[in-house]
């Protein structure tokens, strides 16, 4: 079998120069009452000294004409009498910063973080004693001294895949505050299911639902990132929005001792067929039982026994072949694969290097058919996959799962 990895090119990325503007912006705004907000006030004809001792209605944060904000601090604009009737925050280009109202409408605050180098304008509207009031104010958020980024989201935007399938999202460069960012990955679903994050290092977190997604189901990742401070003086530099759909349940269960594979469908049963899996007699020729997922397909994927250090020609143990229709299921190098060679061994005995061997026939249907996460259950050996051997993920159980999450929690996906 041919051990194949993959490589990441790593890029950090320094802030860059909006300094210009964001300062040109802010150095236009002008000190105003009311704390450092503009204010509408509800009364006339009252005295100047009350009217100075007098709170003003509406109280934003920050205060207008503040430089340097952190991103991750919210704005909060709070009623200090009556409620509020309306809230808006743009961005300069025009973009909204959405937000949540209390109950009592006493207090609004944003959701997410904002962006870094952007001015902010926040326009209120409310009441107090059946008058209206008002307040706006404007502020600069930092420029930080680096910043981070998403390098890569698995599943692709608009993909179909299996009912297995993870999330897994790669950072450009290593994330210290981990359950800051976590907690700024959405999840909505057509069917919301329970599920959690597990950070597998500094750079990849990864989301699996607690059993397998449902068919059909369709879900968005929206990645809250912008202005999330990952480590000292680091800040995400945008937002990033994706999505994919589930297919079918498609679950294949092989069989070792039986030399046996059957898929089914939506839980009906539409092939089965002889295969032959690893013969044994040494680790590295045993296929793992678990539950793989299919990660990817080729045709052809050239085999080769370097990945166990042979290399030599002369040397009896030496292979080098182009394998048809294969089919990956796990970073060790096996495959669900066609192997004319062995056809008279599958469905008698094991005799591939860890692979599973299928007629070219049913190798080319099972390629025709699979999606990436797709679910290939191996029985009967006594070498276990490990959870994080290519997606062995359904290998941990739920609680093991849920662990490795920065904030201890399942995530409560919103609905599509």
């Amino acid at each position: 079998m041919l051990r194949r990895g993959n490589a990441r090119t790593w890029r950090n990325r320094t802030a860059g120069g909006a300094a210009a503007t964001l300062a040109a912006a802010l150095t236009a705004l002008a000190a105003c009452g009311g704390g450092g907000h503009e204010a509408g006030g509800t009364g006339r004809g009252s005295r100047a000294s009350e009217a100075a001792a007098a709170p003003p209605p509406i109280w934003i944060t920050p205060a207008h004409g503040t430089r340097g904000v952190r991103p991750d601090r919210r704005i909060v604009v709070t009623a200090q009498r009556g409620t509020l009737r309306r809230v808006v925050v743009r961005a300069a280009d025009g973009t909204r910063a959405p937000g949540r109202m209390s109950r009592d409408r006493r207090s609004w605050r944003t959701r997410w973080t904002l962006r870094p180098g952007t001015v902010y304008t926040v326009e209120s509207s409310g009441v107090d004693g059946g008058r209206p009031t008002s307040a706006t104010a404007r502020f600069g958020t930092l420029r930080p001294q680096a910043t981070f980024g998403i390098a890569d989201v698995t599943p692709r935007a608009g993909e179909t895949v299996g009912v297995g399938m993870p999330v897994i999202v790669v950072f450009d460069r290593p994330v210290l505050d981990r359950a800051a960012v976590e907690r700024s990955l959405e999840l909505r679903m057509s069917r919301p299911v329970p599920g959690a994050w597990r950070w597998l290092d500094g750079r990849r977190v990864v989301f699996r639902p607690r059993r397998f997604w449902p068919a059909g189901q369709r879900v968005a990742l929206v990645a809250h990132t912008a202005g999330v401070r990952a480590a000292p003086g680091v800040y995400g530099r945008s937002d990033r929005a994706t999505g994919f759909r589930v297919g079918p349940a498609r679950i294949s269960t092989v069989d070792v001792p039986r030399h046996r594979m059957t898929v089914r469908v939506n839980g009906r049963t539409v092939r089965s067929a002889g295969i032959s899996a690893g013969k044994g007699g040494a680790r590295k020729y045993t296929t793992t039982s678990g539950v793989h997922l299919t990660m990817g397909k080729a045709d052809p994927v050239v085999m080769s026994s370097a990945w166990m250090g042979v290399t030599d020609r002369e040397d009896p143990r030496y292979y080098r072949k182009k394998v048809r229709h294969a089919v990956q299921i796990s970073s060790s190098g096996e495959y669900v694969h066609a192997a004319p060679w062995s056809v008279r061994a599958q469905g008698r005995a094991n005799v591939s290097h860890g692979c599973v061997n299928a007629s070219p026939e049913f190798a080319r249907w099972f390629y025709a058919q699979s999606l990436r996460g797709d679910v290939v259950t191996i029985l009967g050996t006594d070498r276990p996959l490990e959870w994080h051997n290519g997606w062995g993920y359904w290998q941990l159980p739920w609680s093991a799962w849920r662990a490795g999450s920065a904030l201890k929690r399942p995530v409560r996906p919103s609905r599509l």
